[in-house]
């Protein structure tokens, strides 16, 4: 039918027909903002996403050498510059450590609950140090939670067992026995290496008999 059509009446149908020049204008859109997006992207994103990568070093030198202050204050200002480019998250990893250093955790929460990496190790370690500062605020329930997630995220022979350790210690603490009990039955029957290097079986002996008075 289309082909039986003039430019002429093309142009009547599209004047007198509301949906069509809605449906066109919304597609025109939709081309718009894909082609803004690619245009961000390539001229804006990237460029400031390659600076980022840089820009973070300072901070994370002075956070090697023990400079802590200097580092908060280095790596804060990245932070601000380049929230959700690469280095910008890097920058955040390392400022939530340096308040860990000095004994903020809440202010290290609030940094590693922002930060968004691709690095699956790191992503485990941002899950795991969230663990870490609410064990050190005595909310053990939290930290377990949050230990048990960065454990199950990539099973692997390093961050699995090490992370379902710490969950069953945190368990203990809560008086939750039967789950320590079990997450350290885990790591003796799945994590050989971690078990030994640990005594596991003296931690299973222990919340068995704690369990059993």
């Amino acid at each position: 039918m289309l082909e039986n059509l003039s430019a002429s009446d093309l142009k009547g149908q599209f004047k007198n027909n509301n949906n069509l020049r809605m449906i066109t204008f919304g597609v025109g859109a939709i081309v718009v903002l894909i082609l803004a997006y690619f245009a961000y992207k390539q001229f804006i994103w990237s460029p400031a996403n390659e600076k980022s990568k840089d820009a973070y070093y300072p901070g994370l030198n002075f956070a090697t050498k023990d400079s802590v202050d200097m580092a908060i204050d280095e790596l804060a200002s990245v932070v601000k510059k380049y929230d959700g480019k690469q280095g910008g998250e890097l920058a955040q990893f390392v400022l939530a450590r340096q308040y860990m250093t000095k004994g903020e955790f809440k202010k290290a929460l609030t940094e590693l609950e922002g930060v968004s990496v691709n690095d699956i190790y790191l992503s485990i370690y941002t899950i795991g140090l969230q663990g870490d500062c609410y064990s050190e605020l005595g909310k053990y329930s939290e930290a377990m939670d949050l230990y048990i997630g960065a454990a199950e995220k990539v099973d692997n022979e390093k961050t699995t067992p090490e992370y379902l350790f710490k969950a069953g210690l945190c368990a203990e603490e809560t008086k939750d026995f039967e789950k320590a009990t079990e997450l350290y039955t885990t790591i003796k029957e799945n994590y050989t290496n971690f078990s030994n290097s640990k005594s596991i079986d003296k931690y299973i002996a222990r919340v068995k008999s704690t369990k059993t008075k």
